[in-house]
């Protein structure tokens, strides 16, 4: 049976088959005896998005995988890295270090903050990412139109982006291709931060099928 780790672009938690390219965690949010989520959904600003495999690590998702058998952070997954941003992650520090690096510099030179850290960065992300409270914004179809590569938009219930001008409606299982308009009334998903990281250069990784 699936555990509730999987993510989508708003952040919410599910239960389904579909694992994805990438885990990552928002800090210790799971009971290891039952493999359930707690009620909280984060412990810790920091956001982050990981390698599915980094070295000889391994790990038992939503178990005991802290020092002395305690529960460790959980493990939650991602279709991909558009995705995670979506919900509001951004790249580790530790096992996607340049990545994080490149996000980090290209949210700092779209911003124009010299020096730019990552604690101000999910500090920035946790106020507007919907699943830690933040307001979507209102699009118009030209601003929705108008988003850099990889941003996501929504009509309430169903997640859109663009990749190499097609557009496409989000998935667990992938991207399927639509044609605009969508709906007449649309919300931004990614958080402006990371639009801005988009809009000034950064390029997330995709699911396939967003290119096949």
């Amino acid at each position: 049976m699936p555990l509730q780790n999987r993510v989508d672009p708003f952040g919410a938690l599910h239960a389904v088959p579909e694992r994805g390219l990438f885990t990552g965690n928002r800090g210790i949010i799971h009971d290891p005896d039952t493999r359930s989520l707690l009620g909280r959904r984060w412990t810790t600003r920091a956001w982050i998005v990981c390698e599915c495999d980094f070295g000889e690590r391994r790990r038992d998702p939503m178990g005991c995988n802290g020092p002395g058998g305690k529960a460790g952070w959980t493990e939650l997954f991602f279709l991909d890295e558009v995705t995670a941003l979506a919900a509001g992650h951004r790249p580790c520090f530790y096992c996607r270090r340049e990545r994080a690096r490149d996000f980090l510099a290209r949210f700092g030179e779209a911003c124009r903050i010299a020096g730019p850290r990552a604690a101000k960065l999910d500090a920035r992300l946790h106020g507007e990412r919907l699943a830690s409270g933040g307001t979507p914004a209102p699009l118009t179809r030209a601003e929705a139109d108008a988003l850099p590569e990889g941003a996501m938009f929504c009509d309430g219930e169903a997640c859109f982006t663009r990749h190499q001008g097609n557009l496409f409606q989000w998935s667990f299982a992938g991207y399927v291709p639509v044609r605009p308009p969508v709906a007449e009334r649309v919300f931004l998903l990614t958080p402006p931060a990371s639009v801005a990281a988009l809009g000034a250069g950064y390029r997330p990784v995709w699911h396939p099928s967003a290119t096949a």
